[in-house]
């Protein structure tokens, strides 16, 4: 009983999570960018992603946990980095990634934006919005080899 319990719980955390990315992709950067004033763009950004980042964190501290006890609780651990773990690979790499952002996420702002006047918010938002396309991208992908690996399609 814990073992789809867990499931339930980690695919839960999966979805608000990515969800989330998605709509901040999809919905909020196409609505930034299309604002006029650089100010309102900055704030309605910053209140959008200070709401988001509290939530994203949860729920990758959620996933990690039920994913890390998922692989304990099933002995899947020793299929992590072979071709029949394909799916907990990628998904470990992704939520990897997903920290590392998270924990670094103003260093990794500060190299990505270095140089940049800080008037320039046009520019910033668009890779921003290229960053968030390869990130919800990457997600996507990890969630689909998950979900085909987890039932005999990989």
């Amino acid at each position: 009983m814990l073992v789809p319990l867990l499931i339930a719980v980690h695919v839960l955390g999966v979805v608000i999570w990515i969800g989330g990315v998605a709509f901040v992709t999809v919905i909020v950067f196409p609505m930034i960018m299309r604002m006029e004033g650089s100010l309102e763009k900055v704030l309605f950004f910053q209140g959008t992603e200070h709401r988001f980042a509290k939530i994203a964190k949860l729920c990758v501290i959620i996933v990690g946990i039920t994913g890390a006890l998922l692989l304990q609780l099933t002995g899947e651990w020793s299929l992590l980095f072979k071709r029949a773990g394909i799916g907990p690979t990628l998904m470990l790499i992704v939520w990897i990634f997903y920290v590392l952002v998270l924990l670094f996420e103003g260093k990794l702002f500060r190299i990505i934006f270095r140089g940049e006047a800080q008037q320039d918010t046009a520019k910033i938002f668009f890779r921003l919005t290229v960053f968030h396309w390869v990130v919800l991208g990457l997600s996507l992908l990890a969630i689909g080899v998950g979900v085909l690996a987890g039932h005999g399609g990989i």
